[in-house]
């Protein structure tokens, strides 16, 4: 068995079996605060007036940035030993102040949904042409800079569903296209991308599945996620603002599941070949690798500049 430097036997057992790992105390609360400081600034709304909250959840845009390395070393280790040191792409791997906060609704009666019927499933990556080895969402990052308790707006994750994804990016080499909560083949012409026989929406994929876990933590907590684990957005039924980031980690090269020496595969290449059932899986995509300018680019550019008026306004830039 591969040895690993940083993360615990239990936790390593647990990756294999769930999918994920929760690195606690991976930063420091000073550091959230120094991050966060100008975040009720930048949103234009008021912490202690809930009538100004008028978005239930808001995805900033990035002002500042830093190296994992240097922002969460525990986290940093925890992904080394997840993905290899030698394989991550270091010079990409930051983190920004682009934070997801969830805020809540008063419209909402307070009653908890039954997971499956969560309206946000969906695997991450909309910068990419999806691949069953594709190196640019290497896994799914989740650092708190909240305190989230059960029902407080926390990331709902589908461990058993890793494999169902895996299964259907091995099965179209042609690559996916991220289509909204769905995948859509590359290949796929079909004006009407729900009429493809091959594409697959994640709410009806979320049905198959039976495992899930709420996201709850302290802040300075990350959870370090399979890279294809579905994943919802949930009410905050508490309206105690919750507040995250979700940073890409990317490989220099992609995933390799038919490695000589079993030894050499990583934890999230030995996760993938146990939720597929198999010691190994050479893949070739038939199609060119390409990056994807996603819709979302264009409305945190627009956000971006009305947030540097806020600050400006507020004498803070």
């Amino acid at each position: 068995m591969p040895s690993y430097r940083y993360l615990s036997k239990e936790q390593v057992d647990h990756f294999l079996e769930k999918g994920y790992i929760v690195v606690k105390d991976a930063f420091t609360k000073e550091k959230a605060a120094e991050w966060a400081k100008d975040l009720w600034v930048r949103l234009g709304l008021d912490p202690d007036d809930k009538t100004t909250w008028d978005r239930e959840r808001i995805h900033m845009p990035v002002h500042n940035r830093e190296k994992v390395s240097t922002f969460s070393p525990k986290a940093m280790n925890a992904m080394i030993d997840l993905l290899g040191e030698d394989r991550i792409d270091l010079e990409a791997c930051t983190w920004g102040d682009s934070f997801i906060v969830n805020l809540g609704t008063p419209n909402h009666n307070g009653t908890r949904i039954d997971p499956q019927d969560l309206d946000n499933w969906h695997v991450d990556g909309d910068f990419f042409v999806h691949y069953f080895d594709s190196p640019e969402q290497a896994l799914l990052v989740v650092p708190i800079f909240s305190d989230i308790e059960s029902g407080g707006g926390g990331t709902m994750i589908a461990p058993d569903g890793i494999g169902r994804i895996a299964k259907y990016l091995w099965d179209h080499p042609e690559g996916l296209l991220p289509t909204g909560l769905s995948f859509t083949p590359s290949t796929s012409g079909y004006t009407n991308v729900k009429d493809d026989p091959d594409y697959l929406s994640f709410l009806a994929e979320i049905k198959h599945c039976s495992q899930f876990v709420e996201l709850t933590g302290s802040v300075g907590d990350v959870v370090l996620c399979h890279p294809l684990m579905l994943h919802s957005a949930t009410k905050n039924l508490l309206r105690v603002p919750r507040v995250i980031i979700n940073p890409p980690v990317a490989l220099k090269e992609p995933f390799c599941y038919a490695r000589k020496n079993a030894e050499d595969y990583s934890l999230v290449e030995r996760k993938t070949l146990k939720a597929l059932g198999v010691d190994s899986a050479a893949f070739s995509p038939t199609t060119e690798r390409r990056r994807i300018v996603p819709k979302r680019v264009l409305t945190q550019m627009k956000a971006l500049e009305e947030e540097k008026q806020r600050l400006a306004e507020a004498g803070l830039l």
